[in-house]
């Protein structure tokens, strides 16, 4: 049992944010697969874990992970799921974060590459960029 203390909650569900790490390392590791990410690729946009609590997590789809590690997550479950509905195809979907893209935001890069910097608001960023083309200002 957590103490009042200790547990922290989420501002959307008021569950303890303990209790989304596993849902959330679960979807993680399947957004990781549609996109075929490499483990290198997967520990980044987790915000660089110890390679054993990385491991451990994926083993075991279940885990604690922090709060900013829960935050990216959820930024990158909104850019798939932005994805999956500007993309009626599933695979031109996936396909879509390793593309150049000659958006001002990208650069010619991809977004995969923008969300590879490490930082967090990088992820932010490009889920506002999908959030935008959805017509989600």
């Amino acid at each position: 049992m957590h103490s009042a203390a200790t547990t922290h909650y989420t501002s959307l569900a008021e569950e303890p944010i303990e209790a989304l790490g596993g849902p959330a390392l679960r979807a993680f590791f399947r957004l990781a697969e549609s996109w075929d990410l490499r483990v290198v690729d997967q520990r980044k946009l987790l915000g660089n874990p110890p390679e054993s609590t990385f491991y451990k997590w994926k083993r075991e789809q279940d885990g604690s992970p922090g709060r900013d590690t829960i935050e990216r997550i959820s930024y990158l479950l909104g850019i798939y799921k932005s994805l999956h509905i500007l993309f009626n195809d599933p695979e031109q979907a996936d396909a879509w974060v390793h593309r150049p893209n000659q958006a001002p935001l990208f650069g010619g890069q991809s977004a995969m590459e923008r969300m590879l910097s490490g930082n967090v608001a990088d992820l932010y960023v490009v889920r506002q960029y999908l959030d935008a083309q959805r017509g989600w200002n």
